[in-house]
């Protein structure tokens, strides 16, 4: 995927992905197959497949791993008879098959497989389907973007649930009394230092978050074994007839019920999200050997000490941990709801960095916190409206049952739409008849959508929360990647080609200065802006000169010995091209060493780089409505420095500006 900027040359922004392919896409796409393995696929050999397994129960399973504290409870709320046998078997059963046929069937055993390179989750997968095409599609396109609005409105509500389900059980906690008004306050105090610490990095103490959310799903299963001799009737259960004459006999209630029992379910676009990171076969291996027993094991032995004791249905996870145990399971649920809330926070980071890689969000400030893993960044302007939006939630809700109301449909939503990409994917790449796709989707879609209509029901009591966070990030994504096509198409009009601007130098040279000029542009085709600009008003043109255009392909990385491609015009004249992956940070001078190699003779403090930054002003004639226009303009004045964003060195930085209409 190719294209630029709209605030300045030097940008890597892309035209629209739904806009005509770039010249250079195909190579692009070539360059990416050549690294195919180039991926974390070989993160389990060399790190050993146990310890792989073992870090991936901590950052992949968080969410899911904590839904035992709340999932039950929400569900028999809304059921007939509460703690009745009824109602608990029917739940357990619907809960047992939701984890059977979300997780193991469609996450673990067929998504997994639909990988772009090694990398997951939504706007993967979206790439993946654009370069399985052949060509850019806005439905694919728009579908990627709702899918990653959809995230971030999951984003904001998994820290707030997690936290607080698990701090409110210091209510009931032995040895302690009317703690109920603190409970608010500490939650809050815990989200607010987990954000603070972002900045720091977590690779030091991510070695832990394996080790102790492992403990976790441990001692939930003890628990649950504990309490299955409560009434082994329990497994009962386990068959699909329950859950069905539950829903059955509960009626509307039942698809109401539906709703709670998905936040059993939560988190399961983490094990496709985080695939890059681990691999397929350790987070397989973790789900398999040990999350998916533990999760079983304990809901079971919370359904039976519900049918032992009707009157527990209130809150059965709590109350089914022994007062002697009560702290020690307390902190290390608290413990265990920071990590998911952390891996949450890291989810959203690095879907930020690919949102920009991909075109679909303006250039943003992305820090490394640690210089040997690469997956530790972190991005300011999102780890602070995180924060904010968290906090809100907690004064609005108050409490996890009350959020619970507003969780589940932005994760339906973002799995439904990981349904409708993977049918690209089926018919365009794997070239399946479409008997067999229908085959297996059919059912999944349906049983999105089934869920997505119960979860519906949820708006009005806080569902329409993510949704409205969801609708303005959708908006955004809209207008940046509209915005920067239409100043994309306009620049290309108003400019001439390179090829022209060489013969014309040619019959008229201008005055040359010593040294090496780099001209950052978005179409190595036509004369940068700089340029012209250079040659108007200065009159002089460098001995050395090199047209520079950092593309994005629909890979997640690529390989450094594909990184740059060089082509030689005339005595004067180079064009270099940088390719990066969506999952990579540009780093220019680091690229450009490359180009020693490939005969192109420069000294980085004797180089000037030239900019073209463009000041954009509104117009009622362009191809958006003056509001978008606006917003656009916002947004691009907002976008990080592409000094910064590409590591160039700001003391070599020349920029030029031009206004242009949009």
């Amino acid at each position: 995927m190719a294209g630029d900027i709209p605030g300045a040359e030097a940008d890597s922004q892309r035209p629209a992905p739904n806009a005509a392919p770039a010249t250079d896409a195909a190579n692009a796409s070539n360059i990416a197959e050549l690294g195919a393995e180039n991926g974390h696929h070989g993160h389990a050999k060399g790190h050993g497949l146990w310890a792989m397994a073992l870090g991936s129960v901590g950052v992949v399973f968080g969410d899911i791993g904590t839904s035992p504290i709340y999932a039950m409870r929400e569900a028999l709320r809304h059921s007939r008879g509460g703690g009745g046998e009824d109602a608990v078997l029917g739940v357990i059963s619907l809960v047992f098959w939701a984890l059977i046929l979300i997780v193991t069937v469609k996450y673990v055993i067929f998504l997994m497989r639909a990988d772009n390179k090694g990398e997951g989750g939504t706007l993967a997968l979206m790439a993946l389907a654009q370069h399985a095409i052949g060509k850019r599609s806005t439905t694919v396109f728009l579908l990627g973007v709702c899918g990653a609005a959809l995230f971030y409105g999951d984003g904001i509500i998994t820290p707030a649930v997690s936290v607080l389900s698990a701090v409110e059980g210091i209510k009931d906690a032995p040895g302690v009394h009317h703690m109920a008004p603190f409970v608010l306050p500490i939650a809050g105090t815990i989200l607010v230092a987990l954000f603070m610490v972002q900045s720091r990095g977590t690779a030091s103490v991510a070695r832990f978050f394996g080790p102790i959310t492992a403990l976790w799903f441990l001692t939930i299963a003890g628990l649950g074994v504990f309490h299955i001799a409560d009434d082994f009737s329990i497994f009962r259960a386990l068959s699909p007839h329950y859950g069905v004459m539950f829903l059955i006999s509960n009626g509307f209630l039942g698809f109401v019920i539906l709703g709670s029992v998905f936040l059993a379910v939560t988190g399961a676009e983490a094990l496709y999200a985080d695939m890059g990171h681990f691999g397929k076969k350790p987070i397989r291996m973790a789900w398999i050997g040990l999350v998916f027993p533990c999760l079983t094991l304990n809901y079971l032995g919370q359904g039976a000490f519900v049918l032992a004791h009707p009157n527990a249905w209130h809150d059965p996870f709590w109350r089914m941990v022994p007062s002697e145990a009560y702290w020690p399971v307390l902190l290390l649920g608290a413990c265990a709801t920071v990590i998911a809330s952390q891996a949450v926070i890291t989810g959203a980071f690095s879907i930020t960095q690919q949102a920009v890689q991909l075109g679909l969000l303006p250039r943003i400030d992305i820090k490394r916190t640690s210089e040997t893993q690469a997956g530790q960044i972190f991005v300011p302007q999102v780890n602070n409206l995180l924060m904010i939006g968290v906090l809100i939630l907690l004064v609005m809700f108050r409490t996890s049952s009350n959020l619970t109301s507003a969780y589940g449909i932005a994760v339906t939503g973002a799995m439904f739409v990981d349904t409708l990409l993977a049918w690209v994917i089926l018919r365009h790449l794997w070239k399946w008849p479409v008997w067999r796709s229908l085959l297996l989707l059919v059912p999944l879609g349906s049983l999105d959508l089934v869920f997505i209509s119960s979860n519906m029901l949820k708006i009005p009591d806080g569902a329409w929360m993510p949704l409205a966070l969801g609708g303005m990030l959708v908006l955004i994504m809209w207008t940046w990647t509209r915005g920067a096509q239409i100043l994309f198409e306009k620049t290309r009009r108003d400019s001439i080609p390179l090829a022209d601007l060489i013969e014309m130098l040619k019959a008229r040279p201008p005055h040359r200065a010593p040294g090496t000029a780099i001209f950052l542009t978005s179409d190595g085709d036509v004369a940068p802006v700089a340029l012209m600009h250079n040659l108007k008003h200065n009159k002089v043109l460098h001995e050395k000169n090199v047209v520079l255009t950092v593309k994005t392909v629909d890979r997640p990385r690529v390989p450094e010995s594909h990184r740059v491609t060089m082509e030689t015009i005339n005595a004067d004249f180079k064009k270099v091209t940088i390719a990066y992956g969506f999952m990579e940070t540009p780093n220019v001078p680091k690229a450009l060493g490359v180009c020693r190699k490939q005969g192109l003779k420069f000294d980085i403090m004797s180089t000037s780089f030239f900019l073209g930054r463009r000041s954009v002003v509104p117009s009622a004639q362009s191809g958006m409505p003056l509001w978008q226009d606006k917003l656009f303009i916002f947004l691009l004045k907002n976008a990080a420095n592409p000094t910064d964003f590409f590591h160039i060195p700001p003391g070599r930085v020349v920029e030029l500006g031009a206004q242009v209409t949009v």
